[in-house]
C-alpha cells in the first residue's frame, strides 16, 4: 500500500464511510457475534489483477484484529476465470463489511489495467508509448494512474502543475490577444517557462498541419496532434523531422491504435483507459472456518 500513498488510503476511508457510516444492520442483526469464516476472492473472467494492496488496506481498516489477506497471485498478473487472487480468514461480520468496498476497488482498477494491457499489446514493437490522461474519476486519480502503470502504460500529467499543455482554448485566447504574432508570443512564453522551471515539459496542441509547421521551430518539448488522421500524423512526423517529440490523441481505439503507432509518433494518449474501462468481474466466496 505504501506504493500508492496517502491519497489512496484516504480513498479507502471515504469508501468505507459510504458503506459503514451507519453500521451494517444486516450482519449486526443476523450473524452470531462469534461467527468466523474464510473467504476467497475469485476472478470471473480473464484479465490483469490490479488493486490487491488497496483490498488489503480495506480489510485492515474494518478490522480491529487486523485482518491479514493472503495473496494467491501477484499484482499485475494475468489470470483466467476461476482463479483465486486473495483469501482472508477472520470474523465473518468484518469480512462481509469489507466485501463490497474491496471488490469495487479491485474490479475498477483491474478493469483499467486490463484495458491498458490490451492497448499496450496492440502497439508492441512500434516504438510508441501508451499514455493516460487527466480524464479520471474525482478523488481516484492516483489509483487509476497506478492501474495504468500496472497494465504497462505510462502516465501523462498528474495535475495541472507538473506539465505545461497549451490546448485549443489557450491558443484561442492567445490568438485573440496577439492575432498577428501569436506563435512568436507562444515561443517567448515557452522559453521563459523552460528557463524558470527546467524540469517542466512544455507541450502545445496542434489541430492542423499548418499549425504543426508554424510550431515546429519553437522551443517546445512536445506537440500534441489532436484528432488527426493516420495520413495527417504521417505528414506531421515528416514536417517536424525529429525537432520535438509527438503525441497523438483523440479518436484512438483498439482498432486503430497500431496504425497510429506505426506513423512514427512517440506517444499515444488514450482517455478511455480511465474514463471508459469496463470493470473486471470478481466475486467473494465464503466458507465456514
Amino acid at each position: 500500500m505504501h506504493l500508492l500513498g496517502e491519497e489512496a488510503r484516504e480513498a479507502v476511508r471515504r469508501a468505507l464511510q459510504e458503506d459503514l457510516g451507519q453500521g451494517d444492520v444486516t450482519s449486526d442483526g443476523f450473524l452470531p457475534k462469534e461467527a468466523s469464516c474464510r473467504a476467497e476472492i475469485l476472478a470471473k473472467e480473464r484479465g490483469v489483477v490490479c488493486g490487491l494492496p488497496v483490498v488489503q488496506a480495506v480489510f485492515r481498516e474494518v478490522s480491529q484484529e487486523g485482518l491479514q489477506p493472503e495473496w494467491a497471485c501477484k499484482e499485475g498478473a494475468v489470470v483466467e476465470a476461476g482463479t483465486t487472487v486473495l483469501s482472508v480468514s477472520g470474523p465473518a461480520a468484518q469480512i462481509l463489511a469489507a466485501e463490497r468496498t474491496a471488490l469495487n476497488f479491485l474490479q475498477h482498477l483491474s478493469g483499467v489495467a486490463t484495458l491498458t494491457r490490451r492497448f499496450v499489446e496492440r502497439i508492441d514493437g512500434t516504438g510508441a508509448r501508451l499514455l493516460d490522461t487527466r480524464k479520471t474519476l474525482a478523488g481516484l486519480r492516483s489509483l487509476e494512474k497506478y492501474a495504468v502503470r500496472c497494465g504497462g502504460g505510462g502516465n501523462h500529467r498528474v495535475s495541472l502543475g507538473d506539465h505545461v499543455l497549451v490546448k485549443d482554448n489557450h491558443l484561442s485566447l492567445l490568438k485573440a490577444a496577439y492575432p498577428n504574432s501569436w506563435s512568436k508570443e507562444l515561443g517567448l512564453r515557452a522559453d521563459r517557462i523552460r528557463r524558470l522551471r527546467p524540469l517542466v515539459r512544455v507541450e502545445v496542441e496542434a489541430q492542423s498541419l499548418e499549425e504543426v509547421a508554424e510550431l515546429r521551430s519553437l522551443p517546445l518539448d512536445l506537440l500534441l496532434l489532436d484528432n488527426m488522421s493516420v495520413e495527417e500524423l504521417q505528414s506531421a512526423v515528416q514536417i517536424v523531422d525529429g525537432r520535438m517529440r509527438l503525441e497523438a490523441s483523440g479518436g484512438v481505439s483498439l482498432e486503430n491504435v497500431r496504425a497510429i503507432a506505426q506513423t512514427g509518433v512517440d506517444f499515444i494518449s488514450v482517455g478511455a483507459l480511465t474514463h471508459s474501462a469496463k470493470a473486471m468481474d470478481f466475486s467473494l466466496r465464503v466458507t465456514i472456518s
